[in-house]
């Protein structure tokens, strides 16, 4: 029985399970990215990542523990010289696992495990993505756009005085008794014209 056992055995006696993570490690740590199914990759996923956490500080005995779990010189080597160059600032999370079908002979779930800082395409899209820019209110751009433009010059103008306003109803009584004073003649002329006619019959 399996009772409270929280680990795939994969159908792999514990030697041979070790064996073939181990190895997968080695891979991921070359090649960077390897496709196997999405059980494996999860099972790799809690192996590598805490020998990468632990390849942060580079000691004799960090290396002396990363080996005894890769038992590879070249993959210890590139562990501790290049990929954490790369992933040396990032908290955890180094892998990512995407899936991409079943596979045609017996069905099974496939997926590609990566470095997460060796995607460079996926970076380069994150960079390109611009930033939305988020408001909390709903709607209060509409609101500023729609505002009158008389209001938007008297903003440009500054606040007005009370005296500048005296003067403003001045100015525009002045104008108003000089159109009157310009159209009071034409009416005189107007009703001269239909005088003379009238007289004329």
């Amino acid at each position: 029985m399996r009772h409270n056992k929280g680990f795939n055995h994969l159908g792999r006696t514990s030697s041979h399970r070790v064996a073939m993570l181990s190895n997968m490690a080695n891979s991921l740590i070359l090649h960077k990215r390897i496709n196997t199914t999405v059980a494996k990759a999860k099972s790799l996923r809690s192996f590598i990542e805490p020998i990468i956490t632990k390849a942060k500080d580079d000691t004799t005995h960090n290396r002396r523990m990363a080996f005894r779990s890769l038992r590879s010189k070249t993959a210890v080597n590139e562990l501790f010289r290049e990929v954490i160059v790369k992933v040396g600032e990032r908290p955890g999370g180094y892998t990512r696992i995407l899936k991409t079908g079943n596979r045609l002979g017996d069905n099974a779930e496939m997926c590609i495990i990566e470095l997460v800082d060796y995607n460079e395409n996926m970076l380069a899209a994150k960079e390109e993505a611009p930033k939305k820019s988020r408001s909390r209110r709903a709607g209060s751009k509409k609101k500023s756009s729609e505002k009158p433009v008389a209001e938007k010059t008297a903003a440009k103008d500054g606040p007005k005085t009370p005296e500048a306003d005296t003067k403003e109803k001045a100015v525009k009584a002045d104008e108003i008794s000089e159109e009157k004073a310009a159209e009071e003649p034409k009416a005189e002329d107007k009703s001269d014209g239909q005088s003379e006619e009238e007289k004329a019959e």
